[in-house]
């Protein structure tokens, strides 16, 4: 069934595409391209309690207006015939980041990847002549520096066109590494950040943007699915150094963020100075405040590095395929980003 048109965005709220079918672009982010916003991520359609799967490939939808969103289909499918295929269902695929590569005319996508049980997580990179795709797998199983690479994101420099990968190195710190011209490795060139002792403080969930040429990265605090605060973090330069200024979202006495894990920031091209946070909700009926999931976690892992492990409990069940997007605008002071609540706002009322 056709939707009545949106002409606003509502923060939390269900988000339907133009056929009236739930919009499932989840960890996602937003490329503009000739004139057009494509909106890709996770597609956890399938992902339902019990069911073994964690993805169903990647699925895009375009707009040109940011609130109403026409669905494109698959750009990149599940590959259920290959249990051993990074693209599998049962693979933990998340976070997939695009961008386009003027040199070699291709569209580069990075993807983490984990494989239930193990705890290695590596990274897998295709590239496309279009948006939509097809994408083909250039590199498969990816150790970038050797290490674990979990959450991250991508970032290139407008003036030069050199790229950048943001990593979380797994319960560690936070990896800025250089990728080579093809953007589809790193070249060994690196630095790190935000060293953390362990979860729930060590960083993750990468989300880079600059601004008056001050480079920007808005972090979530390591706790699964469960909201947590956010930390954003200020630099001269891609490498550092990293100065943390803190939780953008003052005004939030649940300190979970607005209960959302923030996956890109999205600068407008036809506005002077809007940028976007895109955020999920994992888990929209999930109404605690951070305190409780902080605490868990930090009892699981102490008790994990004391050698007395125990089953950390759930806090509530967990349906990604009902999972809702929380779209808001940066408000900023000084150096400083501030993400404020809105239960509706509108493009139009930025400059």
């Amino acid at each position: 069934m056709l939707q009545t048109a949106r002409s606003s965005i509502t923060p939390g709220q269900i988000w339907l595409d133009t056929k009236g079918d739930r919009i499932q672009a989840h960890g996602g982010s937003i490329l503009a391209v000739d004139g057009v916003f494509y909106w890709y991520g996770e597609n956890k359609e399938k992902s339902t309690p019990g069911s073994g799967i964690w993805h169903w490939g990647v699925r895009c939808y375009s707009s040109t207006d940011l609130y109403n969103w026409e669905d494109r289909g698959l750009i990149i499918p599940p590959d259920v015939n290959d249990p051993t295929s990074p693209l599998h269902p049962q693979q933990y695929l998340d976070r997939p980041h695009i961008i386009y590569n003027e040199r070699t005319e291709k569209f580069v996508c990075w993807i983490k990847v984990m494989t239930p049980g193990e705890p290695t997580q590596r990274s897998t990179v295709l590239e496309a002549d279009s948006i939509l795709g097809p994408y083909t797998e250039v590199r498969s199983w990816l150790r970038p520096l050797g290490m674990n690479a979990g959450d991250f994101d991508l970032a290139v420099d407008p003036t030069d066109g050199k790229g950048y990968y943001y990593f979380g190195r797994i319960h560690t710190e936070l990896i800025c590494a250089d990728l080579t011209d093809d953007y589809t490795d790193v070249t060994g060139y690196y630095s790190t950040h935000f060293p953390r002792k362990q979860p729930p403080f060590v960083r993750e969930a990468p989300s880079y943007f600059a601004r008056d040429g001050l480079h920007y990265l808005i972090t979530s605090g390591t706790t699964g699915y469960y909201p947590n605060p956010s930390e954003v973090a200020v630099a001269p330069s891609y490498h550092g150094p990293f100065t943390v200024l803190g939780d953008p979202h003052p005004d939030d006495p649940s300190r979970t963020s607005f209960h959302t894990q923030i996956s890109s920031v999205f600068k407008h091209p036809g506005k002077r100075d809007l940028y976007i946070a895109l955020g999920d909700r994992w888990l929209p009926h999930y109404t605690a405040d951070s305190s409780a999931a902080l605490k868990a976690f930090e009892e699981h892992f102490g008790q994990e590095q004391g050698g007395d492990v125990e089953p950390m409990a759930e806090l509530t069940t967990i349906d990604t395929s009902q999972a809702a997007y929380v779209w808001l605008p940066l408000r900023f002071d000084g150096s400083m980003a501030y993400i404020d609540w809105h239960e509706e706002w509108r493009v139009e009322d930025f400059d």
